[in-house]
């Protein structure tokens, strides 16, 4: 894990309000990243500044354990366009710690280390975390995904 601080950014996408309680987000995500890939939302966005798919929560209530929004998109320019039907959100520079996550994503690779997050004494911010899907995460079997968690 490593401390950094990331620039200010903007990301749109599609999104989807969920919570962690009773097993909801495990339907929810799932459920918004085949939207995101059935519909080819990527190639929908506009303004985007790279291919990396961001999988972003934010807007949380209070902490893991109450309603966030999930955010899958992109990395923008401007936010001065957002196609009906998506979200567009500003995030502040603020540091993070980076987790990163290896192995197959079809095995629960990301939700697992999620679990090990949750349970981790890190002095989280709760602002916004996220995890970027990029060409390390093109090999499903083998994928890297880095975790990026806003901590205070």
């Amino acid at each position: 894990m490593s401390q950094q601080i990331i620039p200010a950014f903007s990301v749109i996408g599609i999104a989807v309000r969920t919570s962690n309680e009773n097993g909801q987000s495990v339907k929810d995500i799932p459920a918004l990243w085949q939207q995101f890939m059935q519909e080819a939302v990527m190639e929908k966005i506009p303004n985007k500044t790279a291919q990396d798919i961001y999988c972003i929560y934010s807007e949380y209530e209070k902490d893991h354990t109450k309603p966030y929004t999930t955010i899958i998109g992109c990395k923008v320019s401007t936010l001065d366009t957002i196609p009906e039907g998506m979200k567009g959100i500003y995030f502040e520079e603020a540091s993070y710690k980076k987790i990163t996550a290896q192995g197959n994503i079809q095995e629960g690779l990301v939700f697992n280390e999620w679990i090990k997050i949750w349970n981790a004494d890190l002095p989280r911010a709760f602002t916004a975390d996220y995890e970027v899907y990029g060409e390390k995460a093109a090999n499903p079997e083998d994928a890297i995904v880095d975790i990026f968690i806003a901590i205070q």
